[in-house]
């Protein structure tokens, strides 16, 4: 290292942001992901006998998946290489293969090869990571913020031991905050600041298990708040200035989404309407589209709610229609409106069920023609064909009933439960059964 790059390092490790300058240097520092890292858990060993096999750490923003591998960094004989996945192509890959080849070669040294965003790479370049892990010429440590299993090629991760890092808890985050405060050499020790209790309880919890945005608050509420007689005031005020709307995890195509919005459904269907109100409330504030939201109540209302209450679907469209008129935030009101209809009605999934049923045996037994008479017969000369003979038009019998066979075969799809409205249908449906029975 030269001097103009020994005076840039300096200058990045007292100008670089808080959470890059508190980031742990040994395994004893990184706060919480006890499962994973604590006492006499695998990965921990593993780190400390330097024995790292290739592994993939995957959790939500913040949690310590670069912090780990920057512990193993620190503690391997190995070389260590760093590539970001969003902007690393196949040729650095090969070069990064080719060097680690060479050292293995040479000096019987081994490369550990720190891949960020890993589900960031296509298929072309998760495989050509494939061949180096599976000979062991180099291990792979990936760090993704989406399940591995849906976004990781399934070779790579039947390779690898895939880690889970959970949100830091509240309490992990006030250490976190407390320890930057009062650290001289790379956090705002040198700075007096005193902060309130329900400051820090703030930052704590509206960080939503994100280290990175605590400390980041941290610096920019100490950094913009002017001393009086020397010590910065962290007040709540300050607290709510410097974190203000929190970031909820929900990409809109991971895993976050389909999550929340299987929640919601499950919710709806569970008849817990404060459980659906909250997963609705996370996606509008998180920016899901009121549309989609409202497509699915939708489709909980026909799938779920049924004919036990058909005005749950009347409600659930009207509430479309509104939503979609009058856009957000207006929107969030019809929206909680439906899903609470939904999911306080009664429930039942016989349509769904009887639908799929009549479809299974459409697509898996010999198709039933029409029955003759139930032809339409268009043509002169088609009804000598028998089309359209001897059907009984029902509303001129008693109670627009008459018995008269509509499959060629007997069929039983749609089965009423005895839940809400529902239970009236299926007591009909008996009673025209008994009188196509005496019919007979």
């Amino acid at each position: 290292m030269d001097l103009f790059d020994a005076n840039l390092k300096d200058y990045q490790d007292q100008n670089a942001p808080l959470p890059y300058r508190m980031a742990p240097r040994t395994i004893d520092e990184i706060a919480g992901q006890e499962d994973i890292i604590g006492k006499g858990k695998l990965l921990r060993r593993l780190i400390e006998t330097d024995k790292v096999s290739s592994v993939i750490l995957y959790g939500p923003p913040g949690t310590g998946k670069t912090v780990i591998a920057r512990v193993i960094a620190n503690s391997t004989k190995g070389y260590f290489e760093w590539m970001n996945a969003s902007i690393a192509k196949v040729d650095d890959i090969r070069k990064v293969s080719l060097e680690a080849k060479n050292r293995i070669k040479h000096y019987k040294a081994k490369t550990i090869l720190f891949l960020d965003e890993i589900h960031r790479f296509n298929k072309l370049q998760q495989d050509a990571l494939l061949p180096d892990v599976e000979e062991g010429n180099m291990i792979l440590i990936g760090a993704t913020t989406e399940n591995p299993f849906f976004y990781v090629n399934s070779a790579l991760v039947s390779r690898s031991n895939i880690f889970e890092l959970k949100p830091l808890s509240v309490d992990n985050l006030k250490d976190l905050i407390i320890r930057a405060i009062n650290d001289k050499e790379r956090g705002l020790g040198n700075k007096k600041i005193k902060i309130d209790d329900n400051a820090l309880e703030h930052l704590a919890k509206l960080s939503d298990g994100d280290a990175r945005r605590a400390l980041s608050a941290l610096e920019l509420g100490a950094l913009s708040t002017h001393p009086k007689k020397g010590v910065i005031h962290f007040t709540l005020k300050v607290a709510e200035e410097s974190i203000q709307k929190k970031a909820v995890v929900y990409d809109k195509k991971g895993e976050g989404h389909y999550n929340t919005i299987s929640a919601f459904i499950k919710s709806m269907r569970g008849s817990d309407p404060d459980a659906a109100l909250y997963y609705m409330a996370k996606m509008i504030y998180a920016g899901e589209d009121p549309r989609f939201i409202a497509r699915r109540i939708v489709i909980c209302a026909a799938e779920d709610v049924g004919n036990a209450d058909p005005l749950a679907l009347v409600v659930a469209n009207s509430a479309m229609q509104v939503a979609e008129f009058v856009g957000l935030p207006e929107a969030r009101i019809p929206l909680a409106q439906a899903a609470i209809y939904i999911a306080t009605a009664p429930k039942s999934n016989a349509a769904y069920v009887g639908i799929d049923r009549a479809l299974k045996d459409v697509k898996e037994n010999p198709t039933l023609e029409v029955p003759k008479h139930l032809m339409n017969a268009v043509y002169k000369g088609e009804e000598k064909m028998g089309k359209g003979k001897g059907y009984k038009y029902a509303h001129d019998y008693e109670g627009g009933f008459v018995p008269q066979e509509h499959l060629s075969q007997n069929r039983k799809y749609y089965e009423p439960k005895d839940i809400g409205f529902e239970k009236k249908i299926k007591l009909r449906m008996e009673e025209l059964a008994k009188r196509v029975k005496e019919a007979r």
